[in-house]
């Protein structure tokens, strides 16, 4: 088929597999396909071969976001920019994202493992699921996938060819405006519960809070730490109680560690306050969110650890094993952390896009309170980042900004 870039339809997406990987059904396979995107930008395919049960997804961006439609175009460059983070990825934490089986810039797609076996994480946390591994297998992703690709590890020629492999303006001012800016003024974009208005506005009338999200604005566009995920919700991690993956790299690029850690973190707390209106038994919801914070706090605490590791295993430069240099680094990333998952928070309360979480929750008397809870929590997070000085300090702010859950 012509490598001149369409939306394909379901039935290109099997003819594409056919000629672009022969080898991977039998010949004369019956295939199927199936479009189940169910996101904000892309197209998802799934072809599948019914007698063996065999499939792979075909995922093809748009040139617009399909959130809004036409009226919103985005670049096709980050279907590439997609691709090339799952490989780095794949071969830093194996196992941990979807292998890649082809890539096509021309069409802007990736053709790659199917997760069908999976569950999309956020979808089990609001069904009060327990994911035994899932804290030890994100802090391994988080710990390898960011050490590795910083100046930590790298020359410093080869960070700043990673950058320029990753510049992603168009995703970045996505983030940019759907984080940090719109939530705090009355922008066209944002879309809430009415009931939240009063506290939706005080949140505009708020200067020191702009004030701090600005400074968090300007470290995210300026602070090029790490090659980031750039979008890790819930919603682009995939599990069963035994594995977890990562997808959707599609916002790579090169940002400050915290953005990742923040967004994970900035999820759980979502779902803890979410819980308020989903989970009626208090004693049920007193013991999820219980596991929520526990969670929370056993990614960072097992990423510190394997973070530190890493360090005193791989570091080069004698100047980042300077005597407490390691530990300050730490903490001012425990700190960004905390103020990226604050305005994480609010952004899925108050702007595009929201989270099923709360979204669910009806009526909207019962939604409005817990997204009063999130939103209490994303504003204190944000403002007192600087007091955090381990994870059980977050944990406790979510606990206390809860309505008094003392768990």
């Amino acid at each position: 088929m012509p490598a001149v870039y369409h939306p394909l339809t379901e039935e290109e997406a099997v003819q594409y597999v056919r000629s672009r990987l022969p080898g991977f059904f039998f010949p004369d396979a019956q295939l199927f396909s199936r479009e189940i995107g169910d996101g904000n930008l892309n197209l998802v395919f799934r072809v599948l071969d019914a007698s063996t049960k065999r499939s792979l997804i075909v995922k093809q961006a748009l040139p617009y976001a399909r959130v809004v439609g036409e009226s919103w175009p985005l670049t096709l460059d980050r279907a590439r920019i997609e691709s090339e983070a799952l490989k780095i990825e794949g071969e830093l934490v194996p196992g941990r994202v979807p292998r890649v089986y082809h890539d096509d810039p021309e069409l802007a797609l990736t053709v790659m493992e199917d997760c069908s076996d999976h569950i999309i994480l956020r979808k089990g946390l609001i069904a009060r699921k327990r994911y035994p591994h899932l804290a030890e297998h994100m802090a391994e992703f988080l710990a390898r996938t960011l050490f590795f690709t910083s100046d930590l590890y790298l020359s410093p020629e080869e960070t700043k060819a990673r950058v320029r492999q990753f510049i992603n303006p168009e995703t970045c001012k996505i983030a940019e405006d759907l984080a940090f800016s719109h939530p705090h003024y009355d922008a066209d974009t944002n879309s809430f519960n009415p009931l939240i208005r009063r506290d939706v506005e005080a949140i505009w009338k708020d200067d020191a809070l702009r004030r701090e999200v600005a400074v968090l604005k300007e470290r995210f566009m300026t602070c090029g730490q790490a090659l980031v995920h750039g979008d890790l919700h819930t919603g682009s991690i995939m599990v069963t109680e035994q594995d977890t993956k990562v997808i959707d790299p599609e916002f790579a690029y090169y940002g400050p560690m915290g953005f990742d850690i923040g967004a994970l973190l900035a999820n759980l707390f979502l779902s803890y306050a979410s819980h308020e209106g989903l989970t009626e038994d208090p004693d049920e919801r007193r013991s999820y969110r219980r596991w929520l914070l526990q969670t929370a706090e056993d990614v960072w605490n097992g990423f510190l650890e394997r973070f530190y590791r890493l360090w005193d295993e791989h570091v080069k430069d004698a100047m980042w094993s300077a005597p407490g240099y390691r530990e300050g680094y730490a903490l001012r990333l425990l700190q960004d952390s905390a103020g990226f998952a604050g305005c994480k928070m609010m952004r899925r309360v108050i702007g595009l896009a929201p989270v099923a979480d709360l979204e669910t929750i009806e009526p909207l008397e019962v939604r409005a309170a817990a997204e009063r809870q999130a939103l209490r929590i994303g504003v204190q997070l944000v403002l007192r980042r600087g007091q955090m000085r381990r994870i059980e300090d977050i944990t406790a702010l979510v606990r206390r900004e809860g309505e008094g859950e003392c768990g």
